[in-house]
């Protein structure tokens, strides 16, 4: 820029002074005073010595402006270069960070679409019903073995709980599934008190009602424990019901209804299983006795027959070391016999059996 306000007044003074060369160089009349002339002959010589380095400054302005424009041009190139590459580095970027939004939103549809579904289910009570029952036969079958429980069991009443668990030494243990989910909607979305009111007075109703069924069709006394679970498949419901129905809960359990949540569920199964451990360990307690006893019996008899086999053992050592000493005389006696060396001043004993004497024949 400052390159170019110099070029612009160079090219203004060179103008000036093309017009003052003009003015002077116009035709005048003769100068009567030789001295006028000197003066015009030097000032025409000075004008031309400026016009020469106004040309040469022109030249050398021109040469350093176009050096400045190029390097201005080659920074600017660079510089668009780099913000090319900067630009379509990021919208790379971008794309990456857009797809990955289109996938996450893609994933949102679907939880969308599958907790419409799920909504669409619990709002019909045969739907909720089947999903708590569910909910409940999945903990249970997960933690208890087969045979210690049953689903759709029919007692004497000719009742039919969603599960019982078999007891150690007693009756089972009743487990129905309630969901009360409309009620509790209703409560979560009453904008009015009137509303709210109405809410309450429902939960209050469905889960008195769901408590007096399950007392009245599943405590049988001598047939099944004196506690049943009702079972809620859902935290939120449950949280709430202990928040504002404390009463209610209260009441439950005077009732002998213990209303339990998936959590705490899975530990009343918990404990269940190891009640059932602990008693077929005290079962089988009489049975181990039995056993050790029966072994005890084997290892005194095994100790019998070890003895047995001692005495057996040191008789046979006797008996070999006899027949050593019977063995060590008869080699005693044949090396006698081998070298003629018969003592004759030794009796024989009375226990020695004579040789027998063999008669020799004629030819003998």
């Amino acid at each position: 820029m400052t390159e170019t306000i110099l070029l612009v007044l160079g090219l203004i003074i060179a103008a000036g002074i093309i017009a003052i060369i003009v003015l002077l160089l116009r035709p005048r009349e003769a100068p009567a005073d030789p001295a006028a002339d000197q003066r015009l002959a030097a000032l025409n010589s000075r004008l031309d010595a400026m016009g020469n380095w106004l040309q040469n400054s022109h030249t050398q302005l021109q040469q350093t402006v176009n050096t400045r424009l190029d390097a201005v041009s080659q920074n600017i190139g660079e510089s668009m270069k780099t913000t090319t590459k900067n630009t379509t580095d990021h919208l790379q970027a971008l794309h990456s960070r857009l797809a990955v939004i289109d996938s996450a939103q893609k994933n949102i549809t679907e939880l969308a679409t599958s907790v419409n579904s799920l909504q669409g289910v619990l709002s019909n009570k045969q739907s909720r019903g089947a999903f708590g029952q569910g909910q409940l036969e999945a903990i249970i079958a997960d933690v208890l073995p087969k045979g210690a429980y049953e689903f759709q069991h029919t007692l004497s009443n000719r009742t039919r709980p969603d599960c019982v668990v078999f007891m150690p030494d007693s009756g089972p243990l009743v487990i129905d599934a309630k969901f009360p989910l409309e009620a509790m909607t209703a409560l979560r979305n009453a904008e009015t008190d009137d509303e709210r009111k109405l809410a309450v007075a429902r939960v209050r109703q469905d889960i008195g009602k769901h408590v007096a069924d399950i007392a009245g069709k599943y405590l049988l006394p001598g047939e099944t424990q004196d506690v049943a679970l009702m079972f809620i498949p859902s935290e939120s419901v449950y949280a709430d019901l202990h928040e504002s129905f404390d009463d209610l809960v209260q009441k439950a359990q005077r009732a002998r209804v213990m209303i339990v949540s998936p959590t705490l569920m899975v530990m009343a199964i918990q404990v269940i299983k190891q009640v059932r451990k602990d008693a077929e360990m005290r079962e089988a307690a009489d049975q181990i006795r039995t056993e050790v006893g029966m072994m005890m019996k084997d290892v005194g008899l095994l100790g019998d027959r070890v003895r047995k086999l001692q005495n057996h053992l040191n008789q046979t050592n006797g008996d070999i070391d006899a027949i050593l000493i019977s063995t060590g005389k008869i080699e005693k006696r044949a090396g006698k016999i081998e070298g003629l060396d018969f003592d004759t001043g030794d009796a024989p004993s009375a226990d020695v059996i004579p040789a027998p004497i063999r008669k020799l024949g004629a030819a003998e």
